[in-house]
């Protein structure tokens, strides 16, 4: 992992993807339990919820394809 793609201490790139899954997930059950209940705002909010879950998760797959692209090129300069 390199260091140039982390944000945070102890929140790299794959956190980031293991957070927006767990996001898509709780706003599909959210968005279930709305549609089931008839509840519209539940049902907006796990929508919503869902979505941005999976642009969470988007953006950690593709720092992740970065880092190891990062990886890789440094590897190869130190041959």
């Amino acid at each position: 992992m390199t260091w140039i793609l982390r944000i945070r201490k102890g929140y790299d790139m794959k956190t980031q993807e293991a957070r927006g899954k767990v996001k898509k997930v709780q706003g599909r059950v959210k968005e279930a339990v709305g549609k089931v209940t008839g509840n519209s705002a539940l049902e907006r909010k796990g929508a919503r919820q869902r979505a941005e879950g999976a642009v969470q998760e988007g953006v950690g797959k593709a720092r992740r394809k970065v880092g190891e692209f990062a990886d890789g090129v440094a590897k190869a300069i130190k041959k």
